[in-house]
C-alpha cells in the first residue's frame, strides 16, 4: 500500500491566531497543526482566516471585467510598459513554466512604490509602480486592499510557522522577512484546456503563497502515489510553501510541486499572493534539531538543489523570472 496523500489537504482553523498570543496553547496547537502539515505535504487549507468573502467577491468580479475586455485595452497595461518593475498584464501563452508557455493570461502586482522611493531610484529590478487600468476603475482598490489583508494574514501565518518550528514566532519578522517581498497576480484559465497545462510542474520560489480561487478547480499537488485534486472553494484559502523555507529547513518542509490544468469546462480565476524574503535576506539554514533527510533535487521538476544555492533572494527571484518571462529577462540582464 502506499504511503501518499489522503484524498483532500489538511484543513485547519487558523482562527486562534487572530484572537490568541504567541506561546498560549490556543496558538500552540495551530502552530503544531500547521508544522504537521509543513512535513508531511508542504500544501494546506486554512479557515477561520477573517478575510470577507466580500472582498473576494468584489475583486474576482473587477477581475473579470478587465479580462473580458477587448486586447487592444488590456494592452494599454502590458508588462512591457512596466519596463523592469515585473508588473501588468501578459496575455494567453505570454508566460512560461519549465520552458513551455502557461495556457492562462494574467495580472502582475507588487508592492505599490512611487519613483521617488529609493528601491526604484536606485533601479532595483521587480520593484516600482503598479500597472492599474481605467477601467474597471474599481481593480486598483480591489487589489490593494487584497494585498493588505494578505500581508497581514502572512505575518501571521509565518508566526506560526515560527513557533510550529521551535522558533520565536516574531523569528521571521526580525530575521529574513522584515520587509517581505510580496508579489500579487490574477490569473485567468480559459476553458477547454484539454491538451495542454495551463501551468506545467512546478514550485514556488519564496516563503509562502496564499491562494484564494473561485469554484473551478484545477490546481494538483504531486504526492508520492500520484497527484492530488485539491478543492475549490472561495472561502477555503490554500497556502502552500517555497523553496525558500525548503532550504532553510534543509527539507524538514518541502516546497512541494504543483501544477493546474483547467477542465472545468468554464473560465477559472486564481488569486495567488507570494510572501517572500527581504528582498536582501541571505536565507540560511536554521538552527534545528536533528539530522535533515538527503537533499531531494534529484527528485524535484527542475533537478535543482535549492540548498545549493548562493546569495540573496533578490538574486534568486531575479534569476528565476528571467526564465518565467525572456524578455525581462533580458532587460534585467
Amino acid at each position: 500500500m502506499g504511503t501518499g496523500l489522503p484524498t483532500e489537504l489538511p484543513l485547519i482553523d487558523i482562527g486562534p491566531l487572530r484572537t490568541s498570543a504567541p506561546g498560549t496553547p490556543a496558538f500552540g496547537e495551530v502552530a503544531r497543526e500547521i508544522d504537521r502539515a509543513c512535513r508531511r505535504y508542504g500544501f494546506f487549507r486554512i479557515v477561520g482566516h477573517g478575510v470577507e468573502p466580500e472582498r473576494l467577491a468584489e475583486l474576482d468580479r473587477m477581475a473579470r471585467t478587465f479580462f473580458a475586455l477587448p486586447e487592444r485595452d488590456k494592452s494599454r497595461v502590458a508588462m512591457e510598459r512596466g519596463g523592469t518593475a515585473w508588473r501588468g498584464w501578459f496575455p494567453l501563452g505570454g508566460e512560461l513554466t519549465s520552458g513551455r508557455p502557461d495556457h492562462k493570461e494574467g495580472l502582475y502586482f507588487g508592492a505599490e512604490l512611487g519613483t521617488d522611493d529609493p528601491a526604484v531610484a536606485a533601479g532595483r529590478p521587480l520593484h516600482g509602480p503598479n500597472l492599474f487600468p481605467t477601467h474597471p476603475a474599481g481593480l486598483r482598490d480591489a487589489v490593494l486592499g487584497w494585498m493588505v489583508a494578505m500581508t497581514a494574514l502572512g505575518h501571521a501565518l509565518l508566526g506560526a510557522v515560527a513557533a510550529g518550528l521551535g522558533l520565536p514566532a516574531d523569528w521571521f519578522a526580525t530575521t529574513v522577512a522584515g520587509e517581505p517581498t510580496v508579489l500579487f497576480r490574477i490569473f485567468r484559465y480559459p476553458p477547454g484546456d484539454d491538451e495542454g497545462w495551463g501551468v506545467a510542474e512546478h514550485t514556488d520560489y519564496g516563503l509562502l503563497t496564499i491562494l484564494a480561487q473561485d469554484r473551478h478547480g484545477g490546481l494538483e499537488v504531486r504526492g508520492p502515489d500520484g497527484w492530488l485534486p485539491v478543492p475549490a472553494d472561495p472561502e477555503v484559502l490554500v497556502v502552500n510553501l517555497g523553496d525558500m523555507l525548503d532550504r532553510m529547513t534543509e527539507g524538514r518542509y518541502r516546497s512541494t510541486p504543483h501544477r493546474v490544468r483547467n477542465t472545468s469546462g468554464h473560465e477559472r480565476l486564481s488569486f495567488p499572493f507570494f510572501v517572500d524574503p527581504s528582498w536582501e535576506a541571505v536565507c540560511r539554514p536554521l538552527p534545528l534539531a536533528g539530522t535533515p533527510p538527503a537533499d531531494d533535487a534529484a527528485r524535484r521538476w527542475d533537478g535543482a538543489s535549492v540548498r545549493a544555492w548562493d546569495g540573496s533572494y533578490g538574486d534568486y527571484l531575479t534569476a528565476k523570472v528571467a526564465k518565467v518571462f525572456p524578455l525581462l529577462g533580458r532587460r534585467l540582464g
